[in-house]
């Protein structure tokens, strides 16, 4: 693994930490995904097995997608706008900076030691403790090498649900590139932990609404591939999900369906937005580093999944998007 240099302590050292600390704030990124509920859950319930106060918080009330709300916990969380209680310790999950916490950053100010757990590279750090990872394939996998620390071998089978749900969403179900040896032996001490994989894939994969299939009948007559099939992208008018009453969490899956047309190297899936145009990239192989693009137009993430926020209409995106991809592509060496 290799740390940034933003990085100043161990998991080890955190751990040694944690344990002098009574309670607890866990919190993660706004639009929180698998990954990032599962590593705040799995640390919660683990600081709870030892007699800790550990409470979990959302940047934005209601914004958990129906398929994560299984997560034994997730029913408990509020927003952090509605927090009220002492804070003693403060740990940011799968998240790098202020900005990404909302109103929790007035809770992590309060915090008399504040850790951050994340694998998402940056160039600022906003903790006393902080350890950031970019090789861990998820942060949950790094949460459950610091639970292993916390806790020895009376892990909690909450807590491995939490790290397994994390891990097999940010490995794309194990079918990503980031799915690595040791992402898979972690798997392997999960389910031995007690996480059942075929619950967990069900509540993730199958859980979809009547409104989530009609917005992808919708996205495939919107698509477009390139001429020599490198690249393909769709999008989603505000329209669309009026007419449908569905929600942003019923187009989460879409990106993967453009990205599994034969040949293609780069997808990417716009959706329209009252507050502009959000924008899902992902990449099939080594070669092309999507989070390139992504830093460039605004936003970020991980070489084979990233995101971002074009500044601008949905039909101006829609011309800017062919260039992007041109450029990216061929800056990749595949034409």
């Amino acid at each position: 693994m290799a740390v940034t240099p933003q990085t100043n302590t161990t998991l080890e050292a955190m751990a040694d930490c944690m344990r002098e600390c009574d309670d607890f704030v866990l919190c993660g990124h706004v639009n929180p995904d698998g990954d990032c509920l599962g590593s705040q859950l799995a640390l919660m319930h683990a600081l709870r097995s030892m007699g800790k106060r550990a409470v979990c918080v959302l940047v934005e009330p209601d914004s958990v997608d129906l398929g994560l709300r299984f997560l034994p916990g997730v029913e408990e969380m509020d927003a952090a706008s509605d927090f009220k209680g002492s804070v003693g310790a403060f740990v940011a999950c799968d998240v790098p900076t202020t900005a990404r916490i909302g109103a929790a950053a007035g809770i992590q100010e309060q915090a008399r030691v504040r850790f951050t757990l994340d694998h998402h590279a940056a160039d600022v750090s906003m903790s006393e403790f902080n350890y950031v990872d970019p090789d861990a394939p998820a942060c949950g996998m790094i949460a459950w090498e610091l639970v292993k620390l916390l806790v020895g071998e009376d892990i909690p089978e909450e807590s491995a649900t939490c790290c397994y749900t994390a891990l097999m969403t940010d490995t794309g179900r194990f079918q990503y590139q980031n799915t690595t040896p040791d992402a898979l032996r972690a798997a392997t001490e999960m389910v031995e932990a007690g996480a059942d994989p075929a619950f967990v894939s069900s509540e993730v994969y199958q859980s979809r609404s009547f409104a989530s299939l009609m917005l992808e009948k919708t996205m495939l007559e919107n698509a477009t591939v390139a001429e020599d099939g490198l690249w393909s992208f769709s999008y989603l008018r505000k329209s669309d999900f009026d007419r449908l009453g569905a929600v942003k969490a019923d187009a989460e899956p879409l990106v993967d369906v453009v990205r599994s047309l034969a040949g293609v190297r780069v997808a990417c899936m716009l959706r329209e937005q009252a507050d502009g145009v959000r924008g899902s990239l992902r990449a099939k192989g080594d070669e092309v580093d999507v989070s390139e693009l992504a830093r460039h137009i605004g936003g970020g993430g991980h070489r084979a999944a990233a995101g971002f926020t074009f500044e601008g209409t949905l039909d101006e995106a829609l011309d800017a998007m062919p260039t992007y991809l041109d450029e990216l592509v061929a800056k990749a060496g595949l034409r």
